[in-house]
């Protein structure tokens, strides 16, 4: 691996997640400004937020990419964040096609055009969130692949030892 390969690839990772770490926490202010505290769907919403947002915050810290974490760690990492992106996804796709319906559902106290502008900011937001966690989870990839050191001697990586394969 050539160091400035890992060090631009490291560079953008963090930038998915810093500004993973800000669209989660804009789409947290901007669904708690429905004022949806007695909905349960209104608070899934928030903890799909909010478990954005610590995901993003755990890829910042860089404590389940490094090479020396556990395999367990890691894999519980990458599983919960594309389940998030998932479901992120999931609730854009409902905020953009269903918007009326899904803020009934959602008995949000605030005027009809004003839940629906803010519910498709939260949506064009859950949108970047769906691309910018698969573009992180790729590059947490990247780095986990790039960080071992048990290539043979014609550069090929040992899959099977990294991800139990």
């Amino acid at each position: 691996m050539a160091a400035g390969k890992g060090s631009h690839t490291h560079k953008a990772f963090l930038l998915c997640n810093y500004v993973l770490l800000g669209a989660a926490s804009s789409c947290i202010f901007l669904t708690l400004s429905l004022r949806l505290l007695p909905s349960p769907c209104g608070l899934l919403l928030l903890f799909l937020h909010a478990l954005t947002a610590v995901f993003s915050a755990a890829g910042c810290s860089g404590s389940f990419t490094a090479p020396a974490t556990p395999a367990q760690w890691h894999n519980a990492h990458t599983a919960g964040a594309a389940l998030t992106a998932i479901f992120q996804g999931a609730v854009a796709l409902l905020a953009f096609t269903r918007t009326s319906d899904f803020l009934a559902e959602l008995q949000s106290y605030v005027r009809d055009e004003d839940g629906a502008v803010i519910l498709k900011m939260v949506g064009g937001l859950g949108t970047a969130i769906f691309v910018l966690e698969w573009a992180a989870l790729a590059l947490a990839f990247s780095l986990r692949l790039d960080g071992d050191d048990d290539a043979d001697e014609y550069g090929n990586k040992n899959w099977a030892s990294s991800y139990h394969v």
